[in-house]
């Protein structure tokens, strides 16, 4: 158990091949009240699925939830979001990948139509760096959720083995056409 603790906190250890880390269905029930105050739609595209962790929780609070993922975990269909280009009519929600996280931005940004939101479960160090600054003045997102207790992802969603709640996780909330500043909240 150690060794796995250790992998998971330590950045210069060896990565899952294609950057699945699962969230903690408990993330998504956590923001659910709070995200339906702020009128996200009845229609979710879960397009990172992994098992569904989100998915599920989503269906089970009504929402119509459409789940692919680029990789077949059993659940949901495979397709690679990168590459759509048909329009969403409704809002996309998943933890993305991290090391393509812009670019699940700038495809959500392009297949939405305004008014609609990409929902995103990343890492606070999304904040930093200079290419996503210029990914922030082009889009800046609504809200960002701060979980004021630490949640968990663990690779290839193993739960069982992964324990760490050191990094902290908020929800990116970018909504097509906003123009505005950013407004911080917690859950």
């Amino acid at each position: 158990m150690r060794r796995k603790l250790a992998i998971a906190v330590n950045p210069d250890a060896k990565r899952e091949e294609n950057d699945y880390y699962a969230t903690d269905p408990n993330a998504m029930r956590i923001v659910v009240p709070l995200l339906k105050e702020l009128g996200i739609s009845n229609n979710i595209w879960e397009c990172s699925c992994g098992e569904g962790h989100l998915s599920k929780v989503l269906v089970e609070q009504g929402f119509n939830v459409r789940s692919t993922d680029l990789i077949n975990r059993g659940f949901g269909e495979v397709q690679n979001f990168l590459t759509r280009t048909e329009k969403w009519n409704g809002d996309i929600l998943t933890n993305p990948p991290f090391k393509l996280a812009e670019e699940f931005v700038e495809k959500s940004m392009e297949l939405l139509e305004d008014g609609n939101k990409a929902i995103f479960f990343l890492k606070v160090q999304f904040l930093e760096s200079e290419s996503r600054k210029k990914l922030f003045e082009k889009y800046n997102p609504k809200f960002v959720i701060v979980n004021s207790k630490r949640q968990q992802c663990a690779m290839n969603g193993d739960f069982e083995h992964y324990h760490v709640n050191t990094i902290c996780y908020c929800w990116f909330i970018f909504e097509k056409g906003y123009k505005g500043d950013s407004k911080l909240l917690w859950v």
